[in-house]
């Protein structure tokens, strides 16, 4: 995957979309592609609430964020702090004498 063709607008659909993201100099990795295609198909509803994918197939799907939080595992806690050391005003500091 090296470009993305726009039909007629350098921002027009998805593709100039996703052409002014790689064209940024970041590029896209294959997850956040693969990322950005899914939630583009089943999670951008338009006004009569079809997305694309359910007007491509002609059945609806389960919203995509009820079933990604029925999907997901529960979050890892967050890891320990590490304690903070004092420091010492005494230390490098030249005594008066």
């Amino acid at each position: 995957m090296k470009h993305f063709q726009r039909t007629s607008s350098a921002v027009e659909g998805r593709n100039g979309c996703l052409s002014q993201l790689y064209h940024k100099g970041r590029g896209l990795t294959p997850a956040r592609l693969t990322a950005l295609t899914v939630i583009h198909n089943y999670g951008i509803r338009q006004a009569d609430g079809s997305t694309p994918a359910s007007r491509l197939f002609g059945q609806d799907f389960p919203d995509l964020f009820e079933w990604l939080l029925t999907e997901m595992k529960p979050l890892p806690l967050p890891r320990k702090q590490r304690g903070r050391k004092k420091s010492n005003p005494l230390i490098g500091k030249a005594c008066p004498g």
